[in-house]
């Protein structure tokens, strides 16, 4: 099997980590595959949603130091490293569909950076995250970009000063998943969430993402003035017209994707 392959259900895409004896570590190969998978699913119009899981023990365990410290590992390696993985965590961003994180085990430095960088996650009761690089002399100063912008100053640098894991109710609480369920019904309880989303408008599901990316580091009056224009134009597309005639009409809507 590779190292990553996509499963499709209808219109939900499963994005499966599949490196389970490195705790599907982000090597290189793996992170270029993701990126490879992920241009595939935008271009995909009957895909609205995509599960990121992975195989085996742990969702991700970040980048393997084993890579890190072979022979020949340089400076021209590490940054060829640590851009491509940025360029895939910004990808899940620009990504048309809304990306769900389904997690288990542990979810470490890059790993829970992928969480992080994640639309929405759900998490089973015994998941752990942690941002551990301080440990062994590496401040994870990548996974912190999104971590600072989703959990906020004070509990980003914990996790990063410290290393310690932080478990799934602390992850729930602070804000990294948006939901904590028992491992057994972990991947069902990602399905319904899913599922929900996946009823919806795929133009709309793609645009309100994009605004919503657009506007989260502006200041207040400049998100506005952004956001006022963006709904103005929404509100100009089929699946909106037909959706408030739906909701005036009291019928379910018929979606044309546009």
């Amino acid at each position: 099997m590779p190292s990553v392959f996509v499963e499709k259900a209808g219109p939900i895409a499963h994005l499966v980590l599949n490196s389970p004896e490195t705790r599907n570590a982000l090597s290189l190969e793996v992170i270029r595959s993701v990126m490879d998978h992920l241009d595939a699913i935008g271009r995909d119009p009957d895909l609205r949603v995509v599960i990121l899981r992975g195989e085996g023990p742990a969702f991700c365990a970040g980048h393997n130091l084993k890579d890190m410290t072979a022979e020949g590992a340089d400076i021209g390696l590490y940054r060829e490293l640590f851009s491509t993985c940025s360029r895939m965590m910004l990808q899940i961003h620009s990504l048309p569909q809304p990306v769900i994180a389904q997690v288990h085990g542990i979810a470490t430095a890059a790993g829970c950076q992928l969480v992080a960088a994640c639309d929405l996650a759900v998490a089973e009761t015994e998941a752990q995250f942690a941002t551990p690089g301080v440990k062994i002399g590496l401040f994870c100063t990548t996974p912190m970009v999104p971590l600072v912008r989703l959990i906020g100053r004070r509990r980003a640098l914990e996790m990063l000063l410290t290393g310690r894991f932080v478990s799934a109710r602390e992850a729930l609480e602070w804000g990294l998943v948006n939901k904590v369920v028992p491992r057994e019904n972990l991947t069902e309880a990602t399905l319904e969430l899913a599922r929900t989303i996946a009823g919806y408008s795929r133009y709309t599901l793609a645009f309100g993402k994009d605004a919503f990316y657009r506007q989260v580091d502006l200041d207040e009056a400049a998100a506005y003035s952004f956001a006022k224009e963006a709904i103005a134009i929404n509100c100009l597309a089929d699946d909106a017209q037909e959706g408030m005639r739906a909701f005036v009409e009291k019928r379910s809507p018929v979606w044309r994707h546009r």
